[in-house]
C-alpha cells in the first residue's frame, strides 16, 4: 500500500506541474460552466442535473487527454524500464497512476462546488440530489479513468492512447444510447444494459441505484485488470 500511495503521488504532484493538466483542467471547467449557465435559468428548477449530464459528455474528451501520457509517455521516454524493474509490482503501478489521477480529478470536481453555491443563492436545491450527483460523478469518472489508463497501456504514442480511449468511452456513453434509441434488436437490449448514460443519469436526479453502483465499479474494475494484464505482457516481451 505504501509503494502504491508513494506512485499516487507521485503522479498527482506530476499532474500539477503538467501545463496539459492544467489547460484540460481549464477547459474542463470552462465548458462545464458554458453549460451550466446555458440551461440553468435563474427562477427556473433549482437543479444541478443538467451540469452533471453535461460533465458526463464533456469527460469523454477531457478524461483521455488527461490519462493518454499515464503509460505511454514511460514507453516513448524508454523510463518504464526503470519502473519495472523497481521493487514495485504491475498491480502497484496501475493502481499507483490510477489514484494520481483520480486525486487531480477529484479537485477538479471539487471546484464545481461552486456552481451549487450559485444554486443556493438563486433558488432551494436538494442538498440530497446534489450529493447524489456528485457520487455519480466520482464513479463515472472513477469508470473513464480507468478506461484512460488501459488505453495507455497499448501504445507508446500518446495521441493514438487518446483516441483509443475516446472510442471506448464513446461507445460507452454516446453509442450505446443511440442503438436504444433506434430499436436495433437484439443489439438494443445489449446496448441498454452497456449504458453508461443510464445509469449516470439516475444519479443525476438523485436517484441511488444499485445497479449503477455495480456497473461501474465493474467497469473499473474490468479496466484497471486489463492494464494490469497488458503490463504484464510487456514486462515480458
Amino acid at each position: 500500500m505504501r509503494k502504491t500511495l508513494t506512485l499516487a503521488r507521485r503522479e498527482l504532484m506530476a499532474c500539477f506541474v503538467s501545463p496539459i493538466a492544467y489547460i484540460i483542467g481549464a477547459g474542463f471547467l470552462l465548458l462545464s460552466a458554458g453549460w451550466f449557465f446555458v440551461n440553468i435559468r435563474i427562477g427556473g428548477e433549482a437543479s444541478l442535473r443538467p451540469l452533471f449530464d453535461g460533465m458526463a459528455v464533456i469527460m469523454v474528451l477531457a478524461i483521455p487527454l488527461l490519462t493518454m501520457g499515464l503509460l505511454s509517455r514511460e514507453f516513448d521516454r524508454g523510463t518504464i524500464e526503470t519502473l519495472m524493474t523497481s521493487p514495485v509490482t504491475d498491480t502497484q503501478v496501475i493502481l499507483g497512476k490510477f489514484a494520481g489521477v483520480m486525486a487531480f480529478y477529484l479537485v477538479l470536481l471539487a471546484s464545481t462546488v461552486v456552481f451549487l453555491g450559485l444554486m443556493i443563492a438563486y433558488g432551494r436545491p436538494d442538498p440530497g440530489v446534489a450529493l447524489t450527483g456528485y457520487l455519480g460523478m466520482i464513479l463515472l469518472g472513477a469508470a473513464y479513468v480507468s478506461v484512460g489508463l488501459f488505453a495507455s497501456t497499448l501504445t507508446r504514442h500518446q495521441i493514438v492512447s487518446a483516441i483509443v480511449a475516446i472510442a471506448i468511452l464513446a461507445s460507452l456513453v454516446i453509442l450505446m444510447g443511440f442503438i436504444v434509441r433506434m430499436g436495433l434488436r437484439p443489439w438494443d437490449v445489449l446496448a441498454d444494459h452497456l449504458n453508461a448514460m443510464k445509469y449516470f443519469k439516475d444519479f443525476s436526479r438523485g436517484v441511488f441505484d444499485t445497479r449503477g453502483l455495480i456497473y461501474f465499479l465493474s467497469v473499473t474494475a474490468l479496466f484497471l485488470f486489463l492494464s494490469v494484464k497488458t503490463l504484464e505482457s510487456r514486462r515480458w516481451r
